[in-house]
């Protein structure tokens, strides 16, 4: 298999050609709109992007109920290897300069960034430098949502463990919590 055959395949097609299209189900990402205030922690690498580019959308460009409503704030973290890689970037500026009370953009550049320690920076430090905000959002009740590649997972496991060190919170319960609360959604491959 070349890795174009997907591309291929639909570049190829025409219109009204059938397609069978199958992918990742169920209740992970979705965004819950029972409370109007509450906090959405989104962080992405590369194409983890896409679920939410349709929650932003929701909340802040299309006409909805939900949009209308949204009073808390939806802080966008996405990591990519350089600017020239940035997916939508023009999007989240738009929404960024019409709704600065309630959106939040955090770009981490691997190749074009350094973390604290001077290392490159990756989404787990771009996330760690905001720790203190986002725990007490999570403490009042925010959604974090990962998405993209798996192998973010355990430098973000790790950083959140270090985290909950320094402020005295066992990780497994701390986590466990969010879990069972609905407040800690991931979809990574």
């Amino acid at each position: 298999w070349s890795s174009d055959v997907c591309s291929n395949y639909l570049c190829d097609s025409k219109p009204g050609d059938n397609c069978k299209m199958t992918g990742p189900s169920g209740k992970v990402m979705l965004l819950p709109e029972q409370d109007p205030n509450t906090d959405y922690i989104m962080v992405a690498t590369g194409t983890g992007i896409a679920p939410y580019r349709g929650f932003i959308r929701r909340l802040f460009t299309e006409k909805t109920l939900a949009g209308e409503a949204y009073r808390g704030t939806a802080w966008l973290f996405l990591g990519v290897a350089n600017s020239d890689a940035l997916l939508y970037d023009e999007e989240w500026q738009a929404v960024l300069e019409k709704y600065p009370e309630n959106f939040k953009l955090d770009y981490a550049l691997s190749r074009e960034q350094t973390n604290a320690k001077g290392g490159k920076m990756y989404i787990q430090d771009k996330v760690e430098e905001y720790a203190d905000e986002i725990f007490e959002r999570l403490e009042n009740g925010a959604v974090m949502y990962f998405c993209g590649l798996k192998g973010m997972m355990p430098g973000i496991q790790e950083m959140l463990r270090s985290v909950c060190t320094k402020k005295n919170m066992d990780y497994d319960e701390f986590i466990a919590k969010l879990k069972k609360a609905g407040q800690w959604r991931v979809e990574v491959y």
